[in-house]
């Protein structure tokens, strides 16, 4: 399978985006949606706005995606998010077909690409996404971890 290559800007932003959860009181989570190097969606947690259990990073940042070109499949694209897509949003992920997935935190509770489940490996779906775990994974932890220990506090 064909892949780009991993772009830290992307992940810095998808960073971003998870600190804007954060200043909102979100979970800290964010996504980029990116088309031939260019950012076409941007997504952070918006369950509790939203009222949604649907409004997780990466679920946001496709739609963005897909408005923004106008068609529900994001043939081409990548998406950098701060943490491991729960089985939601893998699903989302191989719907919208998207073609590279990078991510950060691994998610030892609800992660379905590695932690707890490795959905994406399924020979059974029918599109297969190439992904990579652990891009500023220690950036990422730390902002949940800090999210978490704020709520408790």
């Amino acid at each position: 399978m064909t892949t780009t290559s991993y772009s830290i800007e992307f992940m810095d932003l998808a960073l971003q985006c998870a600190n804007e959860a954060f200043l909102n009181n979100e979970v800290p989570v964010g996504a980029v949606v990116v088309k031939n190097g260019e950012v076409i969606g941007k997504g952070s947690n918006t369950v509790l706005k939203d009222n949604s259990i649907a409004s997780h990073a990466e679920i946001n940042a496709i739609i963005a995606a897909s408005k923004f070109i106008k068609n529900y499949r994001l043939v081409g694209c990548d998406l950098y998010t701060t943490l491991e897509p729960c089985h939601m949003c893998a699903k989302a992920i191989v719907d919208a077909r998207i073609k590279s997935l990078y991510f950060g935190a691994q998610e030892p509770k609800t992660g379905a690409v590695e932690s707890i489940d490795t959905f994406l490996n399924r020979k059974d779906i029918n599109h297969q996404v190439f992904f990579s775990g652990g891009h500023l994974k220690d950036e990422c932890a730390e902002l949940l971890k800090n999210f978490f220990k704020y709520r408790r506090d």
